[in-house]
């Protein structure tokens, strides 16, 4: 019985160092270049893109701003469909299995 209330104790202590470094990760940002620095995008822990710059010498320089909100938008759309078509067959896979309420799958 004392193995399992220690074993239970340390499943609490990595779950709130799981939750911590869930939050640490989702306040990260980082950028990503192609084209020799001609592309930035920068993204947050989660992959959602915060942000992009695109060099003028690629564009019209007054059509640059319209193009990287365009990009941005087209981004975060297709990532949102993504997550929701892997949470789709991650139901499907599972469907049936004695799985708590909550748990993300795929690890």
């Amino acid at each position: 019985m004392r193995d399992l209330m220690g074993m239970m104790g340390k499943v609490k202590e990595m779950q709130e160092k799981m939750a911590g470094l869930q939050e640490e990760v989702e306040k990260l940002e980082i950028e990503g270049t192609s084209g020799g620095g001609l592309v930035t995008v920068r993204l947050n822990g989660k992959g959602h893109m915060l942000g992009l710059s695109v060099d003028p010498s690629l564009v019209k320089e007054d059509e640059a701003e319209i193009l990287e909100d365009l990009i941005v938008a087209a981004h975060n759309d297709a990532k949102g469909k993504v997550e929701a078509a892997v949470q789709a067959k991650t139901q499907e896979l599972t469907a049936g299995l004695p799985i708590p309420p909550g748990m993300k799958l795929p690890f």
